[in-house]
This record gives C-alpha cells, structure tokens and sequence, in this order.
C-alpha cells in the first residue's frame, strides 16, 4: 500500500501540507481533489520522487511499477506507436534481446517474452491509439507531425502501455474529445492497479473512483466512494458552519427555483427528463460548494430578438469541400442546444460558421441584425495581452462597449466573481495557468453581454468549482447557448435539444446524453442508429458503395487542401523565426544606455520604428501561421473521422 505518515511540503514560503497521514489500499481508484494550488500535482510529483519533502515519510512498495503521463511531448521523427511502445520498458528491452538467439540467456528471455505477451504488444500499442481517437495511418507517422493536443493523447497511451502497478493520471481528459474520454473511461474500469487521479470532470469521477482524497488547509483527508459520495459529506460538514449554513439555503432556495421553473415547462422527451434529473441532481450538489471563490452571473443581453438565427437546407466546409450538408438549425432566446459527434464530425466547423469564421457553402443562412455573439474557442485565450492584467483588460473593454462608465469598484466586483482578486487582478497574464487565461477569456466574452453564447470545449483547464459556477451562471442566463464539451455533465444540465453531427449531417439526437455512448458504439460496428434520429437513407450510410466511392472524393479533395496549408504553415513558421531574430537584435540595442543620450536621439526613433515594424509583421506572421493550423488540424480531423 501506500502510506503518507506525518507529511510536510513546503514550496517556497506557502505551506501545502502539514502533518497529512493517510493510506491507499493496492486496487483502489482514488479522485485526487482540491482547489487550484492546494498541492495536488505536488502530491504526484511526491510519488515520483521527484520533490523533496520537509519532514513526514512516503511509503510505497519497492517493487511496484509506476506509470504516469509525461509532461513533455514527443516532436521527433521517431513513429508515434514507437513512443507508446517505448511506455513498456521491460517489454523494449526483451525486444531487443531476443534478436540475438545465440546469446546463453536467449531462451530465459524469449520465456519472459512469452509471459508478458510480448508477440500481441505492437497490437496492444494500436488499439490505445485508436481508442484515443488516432486513424490508423496515424501509428507511423512522425510525432512532430501531430499537433500539441495529439502529442499530449500519444502521452497517455504511453502511460497507458505500462503495465503498471500505480497509475498516475493528472487531468488526462483535457485535450480529450467526448469519444476518446468515453474510451479511456472503459479502459480505466478494467484496470487492475492502483490508480490515483485528477480530474475536473465529474461524471468521469463518479464513474471511476471508489474513493476520494480530498487536500484542505494543508491537511488531505480521505473519504469512501466517488466523486459524489464525497460531495454529500462535505455539504453536512459545511452546514455544521452557521455561516456556511444560512448560505447553503439560499444556493438551496436558488436551485429550487430553477428546478421548479424547468419543470413545469419540460415534456415527456427523453432528452428534458435527462436534464430534468441532472437539475435535480445540482440541487442536491449546490450546498457541496457554497465556499467556492467563483460566483459569477452572466450579465443580461441589451437586446434579445428572436429569432437570433436560422439555417435551412445549409452546407459548410473548407472551399469547394462540405463537411456537414442540409443543415436545418434555429435558435431563439432562452435555447440550450448541445452539439455531439465524432471527433473530426464538424461540431467546430459549425461554431465558426455559427460565429461568422466561415461562411455557408450553399443553403439559407438569416441571423437577427441585432444578434450579438459571444464566442468561446480555444484561440480566445492565445488573443489576451500577456503583459496586461485582468483589471487592464476589463478597463479596454468597458472604453470600447461601455465608454469607460463602470466604476473601478465594479469591475473589481466583477473580474473578482471569476477568482482574480487582490494581486491577481493587477498581476501580468503570462504566468497565468491555462484555467486563470480561460476563466479571464471567459469574464471578457460575458462582459460584453451577448445574447447567443457559442461555446466550443469551454471547461478545459477548468477546475470542478468553476465548471459548477458555469452551469449555475448559465442556467441564469437570458441568452441562448450553443455547446460543444466532453463534459457530460454540463452538457446534461445546460442542454434542451442535441444535434448530432455526423456522417456528413447534423440531425436531432433522440436520446440523452447518456445514450450517445451506446449510439457511438453502434456507429464504430457500422451500424445505423435510427433509434435516436439518424438519418438511414443511402446518402447518410456510409457502409453503400455509392458513399464509399463519394467519401474517397470527398477525402482526396481534402487532402489535395492540406498540401499548400502545410507549406504556408512551415512559410510561417520560417518567417517568424526571422522576426523573432530581428526583434532579439532589436531589444538588445535598446538595453544599451548609450541609445538614450542627446546625441542618438534620431538613431533611438530609428529604432524603436523598426521595433514597431518588426512587432507588427511578426503579429501578422503568428495569425497567419495560427489560421493555416487550425484549417489544417480540422481538415485532418475530418479525414481521420471518415477513415
């Protein structure tokens, strides 16, 4: 087993654990928890071995193998199922040993072999690709080829390949699309070792662990059962706390409220009662997280038209290529709709053309000239100003929206309900975490009050507190939403209607959320699920000849697309390169004090135009080079889904 027994970390001046003594049994699943900072990642790097401890002992078995997600990602010419084979250490060194059958322990190596079924282990390797969603072209391609999120996927199949006594997962399903966190979810509920996690996601928690340790106030305590066991304790905890109490019953009431106002307006639809039942279950939940640090409203829309937009018989793509055809879509004020589907399906293609990124390839395409978006997408985050703060960054944005008539006050109230509070609300973005750049990109988008939320994968990074505050603001919201997340959860509680897109449509989805993990297995045995509103017409059933012969057009097209986007990708990368030499040589003549004497003065404006000059192609070479990725990573998606 292992055994904490009186441990102490320090890191720098905070104190992250004091005194903690607790065990984990072999076999146990254990949902590592707590908020941002408390030392869970710490706590990992403990086992490993790889951070010194202050006092107290760590204790596991000398003779466990252990496995876990490596921070770094592979961007070398070696074959990606090379890097997940490379995770089977013992398996790689027989592999090379029993080349040699003249060697005198040939035959107690080829035994061992054989024991560890070592003949299966390059199938073994495969089959983690392809539940991670790679295609099967995919396992000898290069890892540099493969994009940050892919290189990070090709991690967790090699951390998966070990056949490990301890399992360390640190938030495996951020860059993990709905399919792949479904597979690793089945994978992981077969695996037989111990397995320490951190998620953010609380189906996959409830799913998985049997037990959780929870670190607060530099203390971790450990409780029996998932995710929500342990929610259903700490709510009794807190409301032992008068003030915590009197709090919880007003969240309570606020629930209620909600549930109630659903309730009266919900069918007998598969699809309203699952929602139904997942409001139900956020009621019970509410009083778990009364001390959250979020609590957030989504101010309301100026104006609110309906309809906002509507789409008949549309088709969207890249060029001349569809990706989803007869698109019929509409949306009206107060709408939740969820968009599911394969990876590589079009969910993301829909959104741009949703926010104006693409425009309809064909069909009827009407949007209210009052329509205002809020759009989330990964990029969002990549366009924050670095060297501004928050508070600078909600004070550009009420000048440009609101003529600068917020008061400081309120927008300290306001960036502050998002966590950025005290020093943190004039601290520089940059050393932020992926979870603070996407609650700040989140502030922004709300702040300039929409009234259609688009929202693609809105929750990575994003730690248990927040996704809550999420759901509870969006059900507030007067607007309406469009979702795409491998979050279930709030997919469950933020969605009246689902499309699902896929096989080159985007139809209603009869179900819940809970039967599309039924319709995809059904969709990989090559079946058509007409039980939850796919189209089974031979234009849908890409099992026809006809389909099959029009898929390979449709997938040389696309191909024939990726060719002049990967040479515009490496243009671009060749040019900044340049740039960022140029503006390296510039800042180091403005680092020499002798540029700022009276006798420079024309050389110093020189300098600092060039510096202007350099900065902004190099702005334009990184948008450039940003545009031709993502057209390029969707396209690929899309032939990888279609494979």
């Amino acid at each position: 087993m292992i055994q904490f027994e009186g441990l102490s970390i320090r890191r720098g001046e905070n104190l992250l654990f004091d005194g903690v003594t607790c065990q984990i049994h072999p076999g146990q699943k254990v949902g590592l928890t707590g908020a941002n900072g408390c030392g869970k990642s710490s706590l990992f790097a403990v086992l490993r071995n790889e951070l010194v401890i202050d006092s107290g002992d760590v204790k596991v078995p000398r003779d466990w193998v252990m496995a876990h997600v490596a921070q770094e990602a592979p961007a070398n010419e070696r074959p990606a199922i090379e890097h997940v084979l490379d995770g089977d250490t013992e398996w790689r060194e027989l592999d090379e040993k029993i080349k040699d059958p003249d060697h005198p322990r040939f035959l107690k190596y080829q035994s061992r072999y054989e024991e560890i079924d070592g003949y299966s282990a390059r199938s073994r390797a495969a089959q983690l690709l392809d539940g991670l969603g790679f295609n099967s072209s995919d396992i000898e391609k290069p890892a540099r080829e493969f994009s940050g999120g892919w290189r990070v996927r090709l991690n967790v199949a090699k951390a998966l390949m070990c056949r490990s006594d301890l399992l360390l997962l640190d938030e495996p399903t951020n860059h993990l699309d709905l399919d792949a966190v479904l597979w690793l979810e089945r994978w992981l509920k077969h695996y037989t070792g111990t397995l320490v996690l951190i998620a953010h996601d609380r189906d996959f928690l409830d799913q998985l662990t049997t037990h959780t340790l929870h670190i607060e106030h530099q203390k971790a305590q450990l409780y029996k059962g998932n995710y929500s066991a342990f929610e259903r304790i700490r709510a009794e905890q807190l409301s032992n706390l008068k003030s915590q109490f009197d709090k919880q019953q007003r969240e309570i009431a606020h629930m209620q409220d909600f549930v109630r106002r659903f309730r009266a307006k919900a069918t007998k639809a598969t699809q309203a009662q699952s929602r139904l039942k997942a409001l139900e279950k956020m009621e019970v939940i509410a009083p778990a997280h009364v001390d959250s640090p979020f609590s957030f409203s989504i101010p309301a829309p100026e104006k609110n038209p309906s309809p906002l937009l509507s789409l008949h018989n549309a088709s969207v793509g890249y060029g001349d290529t569809n990706i989803v055809e007869d698109i019929e879509f509409a949306m009206t004020p107060g709408d939740r709709v969820g968009l599911i589907g394969p990876n590589g399906a079009g969910k993301s293609t829909i959104i741009k053309m949703l926010a104006g990124e693409l425009k309809p390839n064909g069909g009827n395409f009407h949007s209210s000239k009052e329509m205002n978006i809020g759009y989330f997408a990964q990029h969002q985050i990549e366009q924050l100003q670095m060297e501004h703060s928050p508070m600078e960054h909600i004070q550009l944005l009420d000048r440009e929206c609101n003529n600068g008539l917020a008061t400081e006050n309120q927008l300290r109230r306001y960036i502050g309900s998002f966590g950025f509070s005290g020093n943190k609300a004039t601290s520089k973005v940059a050393p932020f975490s992926g979870g603070e750049k996407s609650r700040l990109a989140l502030a922004l988008i709300c702040y300039q009050r929409p009234n259609l939320l688009l929202l693609d994968e809105p929750t990575n990074h994003l730690d248990l507190e927040m996704r809550q505050a999420l759901a509870v603001a969006l059900q507030e919201y007067a607007g309406a939403v469009v979702l795409v997340s491998h979050d279930r959860h709030l997919l469950k509680v933020n969605s009246d209607k689902l499309m699902l897109v896929a096989n080159g449509r985007a139809t209603e989805f009869k179900g819940s959320v809970d039967d599309y993990p039924k319709w995809l297995a059904e969709h990989k045995r090559g079946t058509v699920a007409t039980e939850f509103g796919e189209q089974a017409d031979a234009k849908a059933n890409l099992n026809s000849a006809s389909a099959k012969k029009e898929q390979k057009r449709v997938d040389a097209e696309r191909r024939k697309q990726l060719q002049p986007l990967t040479s515009k990708i490496k243009r671009a990368e060749r040019v900044m390169e340049k740039l960022e030499a140029e503006k390296e040589t510039i800042e180091s003549q403005l680092a020499n004090p002798e540029l700022y004497s009276d006798d420079n003065k024309e050389k110093l404006k020189q300098v600092l135009a060039d510096q202007a000059y350099v900065q902004k192609e190099l702005d334009q070479a990184e948008a450039d080079w940003l545009s031709a990725t993502e057209l390029h990573e969707d396209l690929s998606n899309s032939l990888k889904a279609s494979a």
